[in-house]
């Protein structure tokens, strides 16, 4: 096995956004599941974590899970339904090919991510390549078969992420120079930082400045999206 890994972003760099998460909620919003209190209870809580900052109030806080239960949810569509970039799923079976280890390290539900992680494991294996991929993401407190809404550990998001890649760079031994991280947001920079060959993936206006401040790798995985006012700005005006 090669010393190297390939740590990647999940929403935005290997699924096409919104966020497996927010098609997580919006699923149990339309099925009724999310109870009328947890509104407060989560209302209250991100006002608790508001001093760490507005990505922490949202990312640390999973109040709107609490007292739901988790089995039988967790085979929900959500991530299912989320489209794999083609560009990813080969990009991921080129590290394979290395003999690199794979590292899903995002900010989503540990569940959500596992079902990505499987998803793209057959994606492999449709191309010849077989291998286990690891799965670092927010963990959510379970008790008697319903969620508390308590984070376990810190929320995987920011220097998290950064703090991850260093803890599989000493369990397995890596060389971090010599590994490859791939992100879409802000929030992704320090993951990026951590290794040798960083790569800022559809990446957001301010991690695109910083991608080009820092000379990293910049690429563009999913199609572009013309809005109708992009589409009447590419007519000529005669043609209107």
């Amino acid at each position: 096995m090669s010393r190297a890994a390939a740590f990647f972003d999940v929403d935005g760099t290997l699924v096409e956004k919104p966020s497996l998460e927010r098609r997580f909620f919006r699923a149990l919003w339309y099925e009724r599941k999310i109870p009328a209190r947890n509104a407060f209870v989560w209302l209250k809580e991100a006002v608790r974590h508001a001093p760490n900052g507005p990505t922490h109030a949202l990312q640390g806080n999973k109040a709107y899970l609490r007292a739901i239960r988790s089995s039988g949810l967790q085979g929900n569509h959500a991530a299912s339904g989320a489209p794999l970039f083609s560009a990813a799923v080969e990009c991921v079976a080129q590290h394979v090919l290395n003999g690199e280890r794979i590292v899903l390290i995002t900010g989503t539900l540990e569940f959500l991510a596992q079902e990505i992680a499987d998803r793209l494991r057959r994606e492999l294996a449709k191309r010849g390549c077989e291998t286990e991929i690891f799965v670092c993401a927010t963990r959510v407190e379970e008790k008697n078969g319903r969620w508390t809404g308590r984070v376990l550990g810190p929320p995987m998001f920011g220097e998290a992420k950064a703090i991850a890649a260093w803890w599989f760079a000493e369990k397995w031994n890596l060389d971090l120079k010599n590994c490859s991280a791939y992100g879409d947001s802000e929030n992704d920079r320090w993951l990026l930082a951590s290794v040798g060959k960083p790569v800022a993936v559809n990446p957001a206006r301010v991690l695109r400045r910083i991608a080009e401040r820092q000379r990293w790798q910049i690429a563009n995985w999913c199609e572009p999206v013309f809005t109708k006012a992009k589409l009447l700005k590419m007519v000529p005006e005669s043609m209107r």
